[in-house]
């Protein structure tokens, strides 16, 4: 009897379990050291799945792009393949016309991205200090920036953009006609001057809950010291909220370098990679297959390459970027 006792305590003191408890408690530390348990070894089957999932994309891309063609078809390969090649991207990088292309993605994306950064910054600034009529009605309309999708609003700027005459001033020196803005920069450009960029609504957003967020005490000094509104925003708001510019520079690099939709809607013609991958099937069959009909599986591996190429220096940016990207996100108001 005191054997089974002295058993039952040592048990006990394994799990955690104080003595001369009662029944309820001790039922419930027993349920309790065993989640504590159990939860890790689950957690980890949870997390090894959602990266397998996340990381299969790149996994394929990685395996697909470097096998020579013929391998393909070889059902005894799934993910090593027996030799690699550099083939498939030396003519991909050809096909896509990379170098010309990539710098004309940076001249529109940069440029681009600075403006819409400007922008929603200064619209950001307004929301978050400023009181004045119509406010919260164009807040309103600011949040739904970030639901409507800019399919709504293609048709319209695609005529806006094509006869372009604002309030009818060219028209006075090209009688009466205005001009194209199609297949310029302009067509990236002016919807960032005026903050309804890519994801503009979003931008303004985050800018808005990070000047929020600071003292009101700095600008009331600023102001006695003599400064304005615009001079306070500068001297004092911007080098206090330089991690939101930096998440949401990168955020409009990512989103600027990945829109295809946009771009084709107001691009005639391949100028930026995102055109270029969506292109690269048909572009793919003139310059390689002298536009003979090919299947998809035939084409994959130079398919693979052109994804690999466009998200290179994404990859490359979020490599040197990830310390200063991760503290952005964590003080701008995504997370928390």
């Amino acid at each position: 009897m005191k054997a089974a006792k002295k058993a039952k305590r040592k048990e006990m003191k394994k799990l955690g379990i104080k003595p001369n408890l009662t029944p309820e408690q001790i039922r419930y530390n027993r349920n309790k050291a065993i989640i504590s348990k159990v939860w890790p070894i689950f957690r980890f089957f949870i997390l090894f799945g959602l990266c397998f999932i996340i990381l299969y994309p790149l996994i394929f891309m990685i395996s697909t792009a470097f096998r020579p063609n013929a391998q393909m078809n070889d059902p005894s390969i799934i993910w090593i393949p027996k030799s690699l090649t550099l083939q498939n991207i030396k003519e991909t990088w050809e096909v896509m016309k990379y170098g010309s292309t990539v710098l004309n993605t940076i001249k529109l994306n940069l440029v681009a991205s600075v403006l819409n950064v400007a922008s929603c910054a200064i619209t950001g600034y307004g929301f978050a200090r400023f009181q004045f009529k119509g406010k919260g009605l164009l807040f309103m309309i600011v949040i739904l920036m970030i639901v409507v999708p800019p399919q709504i609003i293609t048709i319209p700027m695609y005529l806006k953009y094509s006869y372009f005459d604002p309030l009818g001033i060219i028209g006075l020196f090209t009688n009466g006609e205005g001009i194209s803005l199609i297949n310029t920069g302009w067509t990236m450009y002016l919807p960032a001057i005026f903050a309804n960029g890519l994801k503009a609504g979003l931008f303004i957003f985050l800018f808005r809950q990070n000047f929020r967020g600071l003292p009101k005490e700095l600008e009331d000094a600023a102001y006695l010291d003599g400064c304005g509104p615009f001079k306070t925003f500068l001297i004092v708001m911007v080098p206090n909220a330089g991690s939101a510019f930096l998440t949401v520079f990168l955020f409009s690099i990512v989103w600027y370098w990945n829109d295809y939709y946009v771009s084709s809607s107001f691009f005639n013609q391949n100028d930026t990679v995102a055109l270029m991958l969506k292109n690269l099937d048909s572009t793919l069959a003139a310059d390689l297959f002298n536009n003979q009909t090919v299947g998809p599986r035939q084409l994959i591996v130079w398919l693979e390459s052109g994804c690999i190429l466009t998200i290179a220096p994404i990859l490359i940016l979020y490599i040197f970027l990830q310390k200063y990207f991760t503290e952005g996100i964590e003080r701008s108001g995504l997370t928390g």
